[in-house]
């Protein structure tokens, strides 16, 4: 795979924000990466210009380019260096931008919304035949719910970043859906954020989820859009 060029500016793994406005695009992005990337237990990001580099290592999603500050130029050479199968881009703005930047050999995928909302501490019962376990796998945290017999019904993860909490991961069984269970993960891993010393929720929605978060006080801070080489 081609890696674009570097030899004019240093790349670096991306930290946790520290300083600056910790409302701002850039920062909300980056924060997410680190989070996303430590849910998924893939390397650190890697800092680029405008935005940063994950190396997922799966076939179909090789390595992802996110970037938050981007242009027609800057997206064009970008294509043209890492445009391998298996290979991500993805950008705060319009699918229709993206999609004109981009050559024809690019897949658009659907939209994504990176959203946010102030973490509080808000304890939930699920209510019979249902169960909330939480625990952590290293930095990460991991809420399920249990059915009467057992099985996993629904559950989400919550990966630090700094004061940033990334949720992730969302999943309701097709069998338990309209039941609030979904809701409940959210809760369950906002109030163990809220906890822990994390004061900010970021996460990126599908267009269904985002109503769901929209109903929960998480806004919308940004559309993604995403581009995939494809991999047969």
């Amino acid at each position: 795979m081609n890696e674009p060029d570097t030899s004019s500016y240093e790349t670096r793994t991306v930290p946790a924000p520290v300083s600056g406005d910790p409302t701002a695009l850039p920062d909300l992005m980056m924060a997410w990466g680190l989070g996303w990337a430590g849910s998924r237990g893939v390397p650190r990001p890697v800092i680029l210009p405008g935005g940063f580099r994950a190396d997922v290592g799966l076939r179909g999603h090789r390595v992802r380019y996110v970037l938050h500050t981007w242009d027609v130029e800057m997206l064009a050479a970008l294509d043209r260096q890492v445009a391998a199968p298996g290979t991500w881009i993805k950008v705060s703005g319009r699918g229709a931008d993206l999609r004109r930047a981009l050559s024809a050999g690019w897949t658009m995928d659907d939209t994504g919304y990176l959203m946010s909302v102030p973490f509080a501490a808000d304890a939930v019962d699920t209510g019979t035949p249902y169960e909330i376990r939480v625990a952590t796998a290293g930095d990460v945290v991991v809420a399920t719910v249990l059915d009467g017999a057992g099985a996993t019904a629904a559950s989400g993860r919550l990966a630090p970043a700094g004061e940033f909490g990334i949720i992730d991961q969302v999943e309701t069984a097709p069998a338990h859906q309209r039941r609030g269970l979904g809701t409940a993960v959210m809760r369950t891993l906002s109030d163990h954020a809220a906890r822990n010393g994390m004061s900010t929720g970021l996460l990126v929605a599908t267009d269904d989820g985002r109503h769901l978060y929209r109903s929960l006080g998480w806004r919308v801070r940004s559309e993604i859009a995403a581009a995939f080489v494809p991999e047969n």
